[in-house]
């Protein structure tokens, strides 16, 4: 009987690594975008945290002041990856609960 349950614990264990790894996946086909400046740079990024475009509108650009488009790039990067680790959290968020795994 024990070993019963175990081999059916092993099924399910393995069902879900597979679901999860399938979410994973699909995160890489999910856009999220961060802006900064009101908008005038915009990130966007992958589910899986990879920088797919930058868009700068011309009124951020000062050559005068190219220290403050620098810092605006940063801003709307950061902001694409916090809002990149909050869709895989709830995308990911149903194979971890409960696990306190690191990272999750």
């Amino acid at each position: 009987m024990m070993r019963g349950n175990m081999n059916n614990m092993m099924r399910q264990v393995q069902k879900m690594q597979k679901q999860m790894a399938e979410a994973q996946d699909k995160l890489k086909e999910e856009i999220v975008e961060g802006t900064a400046g009101g908008g005038v740079v915009t990130v966007k990024a992958s589910g899986q945290k990879q920088i797919v475009d930058v868009a700068i509108q011309p009124e951020a650009v000062d050559p005068d002041d190219v220290d403050m488009l620098q810092d605006l790039i940063v801003a709307a990067v950061n902001d694409a990856l916090t809002h990149a680790d909050e869709l895989a959290a709830k995308r990911l968020g149903k194979f971890t609960q409960g696990m306190n795994l690191p990272g999750f």
